[in-house]
C-alpha cells in the first residue's frame, strides 16, 4: 500500500508543472490567507490532513500564512455574503456549487478563468468534466475549482432484509424490485424507508429513478422549471405508494439513523457522509449493512442525485496567491490523500482513478453513483434559486402523498407554482 509520501512523489511531475506555472504569479511575500472550510473538515483526522496541506504549501512559499476556520453550511454562505458587502471576505473558501450564483451576484467569487488557463494542461485535465463544467456558466468565466462531491447511495440494513425474507446478495435491479422489497419489509412489521417527501433532496433522489438532469432543474432563459409533468406524475405516484411504508421521519433526521442502527429500518437513501456513523455502529453494536446504487425504473438506470462542493477564491489583493493555494489543495496528490483518509469521493478524476483510492468500496460505489445520478439543482452559477422553489416542490410532494391531489393534479399544480415562483 502506498504511503502519503509515495502518493506525493507519484504526482511529482504534475506538481512541478504547477509550481513552475505559478512561479511568476505569486512570489514570496508576507501575506495571511483566511481559509474557510466545512466544520467537519476542521476537526479530527480531516483537520490534521488539512494542516499538513497548509504546512506543505507554506513551506514552499516563505512569508505566507494560512489560517483555517471551520464553519457550518449556513454560516459559510452567510459569512461570504456579508464579507462581500463589508469588503472582509475570506481569501479561499469552500461552499456548494448550488449557491455559486448567489456568491457571484454579491461579488464574493473571483473569475478564475485567466489563472486557470495559465495552468498546465496536465493539471487542468485532472478534474471531472461535469464538475468543472458546472463552474463555468459562460465562455471565459470560471468561478470555482471543483472539490469534494457525492452521489446518493442506498444503504441497506441486512438484518432487516433477512427478517423480511429478502435475499440481499443481489441488490434490487429496478424500481419494481425495490418496491416489492419495501412491501415485504412492511409485511414483516418493520419500516421500509424514510418519508422521502419531507426534504427537497430526497424528492430529487426519487425523481431521478424516472427522470434525468435534462428534465430537472431550471430553464433560466425562459424562467421556467425543466421538470417534466409526465415524469413528475409517475414520481408522485411512487410517493403515494410509499406512504404506508415509511417512518414519518426525513432522510436527515437523527431518528432515521437510530431506526436503521436498531434494525427497524431497511433502506436509507443519503450521501456517503452517513457511512462513518453506520461503520461505527457496526463495530459497537454489530450493525450489518451495505451500500448500493439506487435502482431506477429499468435495469441499468440509477436514481439518486449528485452535487459538488467547490473551492472559491475572493477577488482582491490576495487573489493570485489564494488561487495558487486553491490549485494546490485540489491537485491529484492532495485529493488522493484526502480520499484515502476519509473514503470520500471528490471531483479530481485523476485522484479517483488512483489504484489505492479506487479500490476502496465506498469510493468505488460513489464514483458509479455520481456518474449515474441527476444533478440536484443544475445549471449552477446562472441565477439564484428563489426560496419558494424548493418549498413548492416539498409542499406538493407531501400533499400528493397525503391524498390532497392525484399524482397528475399534483404534478400540474406543482409545475404551475414553480413557474410562477421563477417568474417573480
Amino acid at each position: 500500500m502506498k504511503t502519503h509520501s509515495t502518493l506525493r512523489s507519484g504526482a511529482a511531475g504534475i506538481a512541478a508543472l504547477v509550481a513552475m506555472s505559478m512561479a511568476g504569479i505569486a512570489a514570496a511575500q508576507d501575506v495571511t490567507l483566511e481559509y474557510w472550510v466545512y466544520s467537519d473538515f476542521a476537526q479530527g483526522e480531516a483537520l490534521a490532513l488539512q494542516q499538513d496541506f497548509i504546512k506543505e504549501f507554506t513551506a514552499a512559499h516563505p512569508g505566507v500564512t494560512v489560517n483555517i476556520v471551520g464553519k457550518g453550511d449556513d454560516d459559510l454562505t452567510a459569512g461570504q455574503v456579508a464579507g462581500a458587502a463589508s469588503g472582509n471576505l475570506p481569501d479561499v473558501f469552500m461552499n456548494a456549487q448550488s449557491v455559486g450564483a448567489q456568491l457571484v451576484e454579491v461579488g464574493a467569487l473571483d473569475n478564475l478563468y485567466s489563472k486557470w488557463m495559465a495552468m498546465p494542461e496536465a493539471f487542468r485535465a485532472q478534474f471531472d468534466e461535469s464538475a468543472l463544467a458546472a463552474c463555468m456558466p459562460r465562455p471565459e468565466e470560471l468561478y470555482c475549482l471543483p472539490y469534494t462531491g457525492f452521489g446518493s447511495l442506498l444503504y441497506r440494513n441486512l438484518t432487516v432484509l433477512e427478517k423480511a425474507g429478502i435475499d440481499a446478495s443481489v441488490p434490487p435491479a429496478s424500481w419494481a424490485d425495490w418496491y416489492a422489497q419495501m412491501q415485504a419489509v412492511k409485511a414483516a412489521g418493520l419500516y421500509a424507508i424514510p418519508d422521502e417527501t419531507l426534504v427537497f433532496n430526497s424528492i430529487a433522489e426519487i425523481y431521478a429513478t424516472s427522470g434525468s438532469t435534462e428534465t430537472w432543474g431550471f430553464d433560466w432563459e425562459n424562467r421556467k422549471t425543466r421538470i417534466d409533468p409526465a415524469i413528475m406524475t409517475k414520481v408522485l405516484q411512487k410517493f403515494v405508494d410509499m406512504k404506508d411504508l415509511n417512518t414519518g421521519t426525513s432522510r436527515n433526521d437523527q431518528a432515521t439513523k437510530d431506526l436503521f442502527i436498531s434494525d427497524q429500518l431497511a433502506f436509507h437513501t443519503v450521501g456517503p457522509w452517513v457511512n462513518p456513523t453506520y461503520a461505527e455502529a457496526a463495530k459497537a453494536s454489530g450493525l450489518k449493512y451495505d451500500f448500493v446504487l439506487i435502482p431506477g425504473d429499468e435495469p441499468g438506470k440509477t436514481g439518486g442525485i449528485r452535487s459538488y462542493e467547490m473551492i472559491g477564491v475572493a477577488p482582491g489583493p490576495n487573489a493570485e496567491i489564494a488561487f495558487e493555494f486553491a490549485a494546490f489543495i485540489t491537485e491529484k496528490a492532495q485529493m488522493a490523500r484526502w480520499a484515502k483518509l476519509l473514503s470520500r469521493y471528490n471531483a479530481n478524476a485523476a485522484a479517483m482513478a488512483d489504484p489505492d483510492v479506487s479500490a476502496l468500496p465506498l469510493i468505488k460505489v460513489s464514483v458509479d453513483a455520481a456518474h449515474g445520478a441527476m444533478d440536484v439543482a443544475a445549471p449552477y452559477f446562472i441565477d439564484s434559486v428563489p426560496s419558494c422553489y424548493n418549498a413548492t416542490v416539498i409542499d406538493f410532494a407531501s400533499a400528493t402523498a397525503d391524498g390532497e391531489y392525484t399524482p397528475e393534479e399534483g404534478a400540474k399544480a406543482m409545475i404551475e407554482e414553480l413557474n410562477a415562483c421563477l417568474a417573480q
